[in-house]
């Protein structure tokens, strides 16, 4: 997966955390979401930022029972304290 914003070409953090074979497309795609949202709400842009990494594993924590990904991005966040 590709972040669509301003960094074409450069992988998501999140994508790294994931296990192969462990989530959907449908998963992926809707993880890839919710942390580019997360990290737009705490206006982080690079991604080799320590605190890209607490928010991709925010994210996949909180995505289990959520469909949503601008609430799993709101959990995330609000999991992190920031």
């Amino acid at each position: 997966m590709y972040f669509r914003g301003g960094l074409r070409g450069a992988a998501m953090p999140i994508n790294r955390l994931l296990k192969d074979g462990e989530h959907t497309p449908d998963q992926i795609a809707r993880l890839n979401k919710a942390f580019s949202l997360a990290l737009q709400s705490l206006s982080l842009v690079d991604r080799n930022d320590p605190l890209c990494e607490m928010v991709a594993r925010k994210v996949i924590e909180v995505a289990d029972a959520i469909e949503d990904p601008r609430e799993i991005a709101g959990k995330a966040v609000k999991r992190i304290g920031l």
